[in-house]
């Protein structure tokens, strides 16, 4: 496979001008979003990550690039999305505070800005424990609500110090993640407000599989806010992944009779297509967009959008 191209500075020093950006202009346009979620790759071959979101070019109005998800080691999500930056796919850069401190954040936060990557997802981190090096040492010398603050800070000139920025501000969009099932309903409520005041642009949850609880988010938490909320879904390919997932993942619980659907499916992965065709049914009826993971199965994500009457994206909006 060709290597991915390197930006070459422009005569005057400066990187060229990035395209508009797609994702917020779908968002202040009132479009239903759909945004997909990639992992970097697990050493030095970006080729297979590359392969899969190509898949999505055309659907998505950006990909996500997980940084350290579950703590497992990873690619450094800045550095893949400037490949697919260069690949002509909008990234949406997660950055979780578990692995750097304020100064390093804020360091990779400009250097997003200067690499044109201008949408970022603030994240605590998952545990250290949870992942393959468990005797590393945590950072989280910020949480997410502090690091979208921080963001805020560069936005208007000035670092976590409030002193000014004397090379200029950044232009970052920045949003969060959220999970309508948390159990606590005040402690759900509590988080999201102070993650509104401090910054952010726009919502991305966790898998969801309680729809009647997202409708009760949108509802009575969400709404008031006005910011897009896009609702996770996940592509469940048998019963054993789906059994594997409420077991490992944290306030999940996918229903007896879905792990029964797949089970008795005579081809569990069309069937699991089936289902996350109706969730984006589902999640269209009560939110702003969709939030799709396939963990490398991201080619099948076109044919679930297209079963759920979602077309691509050269059909609904002009090409920015």
């Amino acid at each position: 496979m060709t290597s991915p191209i390197i930006p070459v500075c422009e005569p005057s020093g400066l990187l060229p001008s990035p395209p508009e950006h797609r994702f917020q202009a779908a968002i202040h346009t009132g479009e239903f979003l759909v945004t997909a979620e990639v992992m970097p790759p697990k050493g030095g071959s970006v080729e297979h990550m590359l392969q899969q979101a190509l898949h999505l070019k055309d659907w998505v109005h950006a990909v996500n690039i997980t940084d350290g998800s579950r703590a497992v080691l990873r690619m450094s999500s800045l550095a893949v999305a400037a490949i697919l930056q260069q690949q002509g796919i909008e990234p949406i850069c997660q950055m979780a505070c578990r692995d750097r401190n304020r100064i390093a954040l804020q360091a990779d936060l400009m250097g997003a800005h200067a690499l044109g990557i201008h949408n970022i997802l603030a994240l605590t981190g998952d545990p250290i424990k949870a992942g393959d090096f468990p005797k590393a040492k945590g950072v989280f010398d910020l949480e997410s609500v502090r690091l979208l603050h921080t963001i805020r800070q560069l936005n208007n000139g000035i670092d976590a110090n409030e002193k000014p920025l004397p090379d200029g501000p950044t232009q970052l969009f920045a949003g969060a993640a959220v999970d309508p099932q948390l159990a606590s309903w005040s402690g759900l409520q509590s988080r999201f407000e102070k993650k509104v005041m401090a910054g952010a642009e726009f919502f991305q949850s966790q898998l969801i599989v309680d729809f009647d609880r997202l409708e009760k988010f949108m509802t009575e938490i969400a709404g008031p806010a006005n910011k897009p909320i896009l609702a996770g879904i996940f592509l469940l390919k048998s019963a054993k992944n789906a059994q594997f997932i409420n077991r490992c993942v944290p306030g999940v619980n996918i229903p007896e009779s879905i792990i029964n659907r797949l089970g008795n499916a005579a081809d569990p992965l069309q069937e699991g297509i089936a289902i996350a065709a109706e969730q984006v049914q589902q999640a269209r009826q009560l939110c702003q967009g969709v939030h799709m993971m396939a963990v490398r199965r991201e080619d099948l994500i076109p044919q679930i959008l297209a079963r759920a009457g979602v077309t691509p994206l050269r059909q609904t909006s002009m090409t920015l």
